[in-house]
């Protein structure tokens, strides 16, 4: 690809970025005005006017924002759009990192046997049900053959994960995996390094953990997994103030 190309392909990422930022109402980094100028053209949509949040302030209108989303690659073969599901008001967020085959087909989040294991962590470990919390993935759509989310597909999704975030307002967010941990995190991000740490986003306490789907790919290894996953689960209950069993 020649310089012009990949100039003219930088830009129309930007394009797409700023057209999903002024849907949801979040302001635009400093832009140069001759750039600004090019970027416009060809979003007529764009007027520098924000559809500032006070429209999206409940997940519902979020939804409905999103639409039939086909901001990226992903919407060619996805089945359903996967939003999330769970109370508006929950203390406790947990974030994986995208849709399976039986989410997409559903439409719901985390209803396959890594869904199963996380409801028991909820409902056996935690003492709660999966309606008083949040569940949701950093992108909606399933990547093809569950291969991990693409930078490009994450960079498209993540504003709508963070209006979620701002609209619920936990108390804290539970991070299931090394992808989820790369996209709010950082991408030096090590699941095994910084799993049962505390860290912060969006001025939101935030402990990361295993996958569930992890601790199934790993049989051998099932107790000493699931062993540090409570652990984790045990700071954030005291977080919560969750009593626990002796």
């Amino acid at each position: 690809m020649n310089s012009e190309a990949e100039i003219r392909d930088i830009f129309d990422h930007l394009k797409k970025l700023i057209m999903i930022n002024d849907e949801m109402g979040i302001d635009l980094p400093p832009i140069p005005s001759e750039a600004l100028n090019y970027l416009e053209d060809g979003i007529p949509a764009y007027q520098g006017k924000k559809k500032r949040a006070d429209n999206l302030t409940s997940l519902e209108a979020l939804r409905a924002s999103i639409g039939d989303c086909q901001r990226c690659k992903l919407h060619r073969g996805r089945n359903n759009l996967v939003f999330g599901e769970g109370s508006p008001h929950a203390k406790l967020v947990f974030v994986g990192e995208g849709p399976g085959r039986e989410e997409d087909i559903i439409g719901r989040p985390f209803v396959g046997e890594a869904g199963k294991l996380l409801t028991r962590i909820i409902e056996n470990g935690m003492g709660l049900t999966r309606e008083a919390v949040y569940i949701c993935n950093v992108v909606k759509c399933r990547p093809p053959g569950n291969r991990d989310p693409e930078s490009d597909e994450i960079e498209t999704c993540l504003p709508f994960l963070k209006q979620q975030l701002g609209i619920i307002k936990p108390e804290v967010i539970c991070i299931l995996g090394r992808i989820a941990g790369q996209a709010l995190l950082g991408g030096d991000f090590k699941i095994t390094h910084k799993r049962g740490v505390w860290h912060s986003y969006m001025d939101i306490p935030v402990m990361p953990t295993y996958h569930p789907a992890y601790i199934i790919r790993n049989p051998s290894r099932e107790r000493e997994l699931k062993g540090q996953v409570w652990e984790d689960i045990k700071k954030i209950m005291k977080h919560l103030g969750l009593p626990q069993s002796p």
